[in-house]
């Protein structure tokens, strides 16, 4: 059982999360959705996977997040010839002292900032999934806990192929959400060339929250209620995509959980206590799309998962407009 939250943590939480979004559209220009979701994933205790091609700023929008927030920062250049010990750590012997001395790798840190993710090797992309899966890892039967938040934010580039590893089902099904940058408006890409042309935005980004806030922004989000219609219509959607003949894989119980966390994120960080239907249908895209599979059938018609989901979301029944709305009356 748990209490709504009140509504001046509410307010608090949106007047913090709007500080971290505009420090770092000074750095991101032209893309306040893509912040704004990115954001989102932080409070809703996800992972996010940055996809798209080189040089449209993927690892600039996820410094930029680690630098708004006061917080440790791991950062991993992923290669193929990248072990697990170099991102978990490793034990080592301290002769003069006669004893094992452990040396944590860089994902002890609140935010791991992950550069082309499918560049590693399939055994090294898995040293990853304890620790996103459970905000821990294991190294010589020794089992670490790491920093609360935890949040990995890597890249991956889709179109250079050669010398990568695709991530497998189990690996993406850890991501929260995957995002695409994508190109500026022209607009956007002038301002860009106005804020870089003497100096790099990101020297002057300073923190404007800091971790035990994120915290207690992440302990609000959670408390935010979700109708029973609510839950009902996600439970919906992921069963549609097990059940649709264009798709061979649809959305595991964990992506429903997470897409539910993710709209609590989103509804909270608009100034409400309670999860509404837009907020699920905003984020069925970036949370869903990534672990679906298209069919055989889909595929030799040139039908995109994308146009699947969307198909998906129209026929569903949407709950009710009062399912939304709290009682304000401890939940559970």
């Amino acid at each position: 059982m748990h209490a709504l939250p009140t509504a001046r943590e509410v307010d608090e939480l949106a007047a913090t999360a709007q500080g971290i979004r505009t420090a770092m559209e000074t750095v991101i220009s032209g893309r306040p959705d893509l912040v704004r979701l990115t954001v989102a994933v932080l409070l809703a205790e996800g992972h996010v996977l940055l996809e798209d091609v080189p040089g449209v700023g993927k690892t600039t929008l996820a410094k930029a997040l680690a630098r708004s927030v006061d917080c440790s920062v791991g950062r991993i250049q992923f290669t193929p010839d990248l072990l697990p010990s170099d991102l978990t750590g490793v034990t080592i012997y301290r002769q003069e002292a006669h004893e094992f001395e452990f040396r944590p790798g860089p994902v002890f840190a609140n935010i791991v900032i992950g550069d082309e993710i499918n560049r590693a090797s399939p055994k090294t992309q898995s040293a990853l999934l304890e620790c996103m899966q459970e905000g821990q890892t294991t190294i010589d039967g020794t089992t670490y806990q790491l920093p609360r938040p935890f949040l990995v934010i890597a890249t991956q580039n889709p179109i250079e192929m050669e010398g990568t590893y695709a991530l497998p089902e189990a690996q993406r099904d850890r991501f929260m959400a995957r995002l695409s940058v994508g190109y500026p408006s022209r607009a956007a890409e002038v301002e860009m060339l106005d804020r870089q042309e003497a100096v790099d935005p990101l020297a002057h980004l300073r923190p404007v929250a800091r971790v035990a806030e994120i915290s207690t922004m992440i302990d609000v989000a959670r408390r935010l209620y979700a109708a029973p219609g609510i839950k009902q219509y996600v439970v919906d959607l992921a069963d549609a995509t097990r059940n649709d003949p264009m798709l061979r894989l649809g959305a595991s119980p964990r992506a429903a959980i997470q897409l539910l966390r993710a709209a609590k994120a989103a509804a909270a960080m608009a100034g409400r206590d309670h999860v509404l239907p837009d907020d699920v249908q905003e984020l069925a895209g970036p949370v869903l799309v990534h672990r679906l599979l298209a069919s055989t059938d889909a595929r030799l018609s040139g039908r995109s998962v994308e146009e699947t989901l969307e198909a998906i979301l129209s026929r569903t029944r949407l709950p009710a407009s009062r399912a939304s709305v709290p009682d304000r009356r401890a939940i559970g």
